[in-house]
């Protein structure tokens, strides 16, 4: 397994047990303390498993797993699938802490962060599945469907 797959599961289970953080803590206080939590709180724990653990997840493995890039491919490049890594793991932390830190003030540099740190998700996925898109292509499974070959 390459260093980068490791890095993408690796980064993905942090930010599992980070959002399962999140949400224990969030249950103890609507359970104990009666206070439900705040769409700020939410959006953090959402994030946190959502992209944080279940993207960084699928991308990891789709990295690992897909066929290697074509020799005529110009769109896969390693520099571009780490960049992807980058964006989407430091967009995903910066939305988690801008989410907690939101309630206890509006200051707006704080606001831009959060949603410089949203942008940085998105861009983070692009880029992997821009690089990505020429290593989805049939390898095997193309000749056995030419013979007729039905799975």
């Amino acid at each position: 397994m390459h260093s980068l797959v490791r890095r993408y599961l690796k980064t993905a289970i942090v930010f599992l047990a980070t959002g399962l953080l999140i949400g224990t803590w969030m249950m103890i206080e609507r359970e104990l303390l009666n206070r439900f939590p705040n769409s700020y709180e939410t959006s953090a724990h959402v994030h946190a498993i959502l992209v944080g653990f279940v993207m960084m997840m699928i991308l990891g493995v789709a990295l690992w797993l897909f066929p290697r890039p074509a020799k005529e491919d110009t769109r896969y490049t390693p520099g571009a699938a780490s960049a992807a890594y980058w964006l989407v793991t430091v967009g995903t932390a910066v939305r988690i802490v801008g989410e907690l830190v939101r309630p206890a003030t509006n200051a707006l540099s704080l606001r831009i962060a959060t949603l410089v740190a949203g942008i940085l998700q998105v861009l983070g996925l692009a880029v992997f599945f821009y690089t990505m898109w020429g290593r989805i292509r049939p390898v095997g499974s193309k000749v056995r469907e030419e013979k007729g070959e039905r799975f």
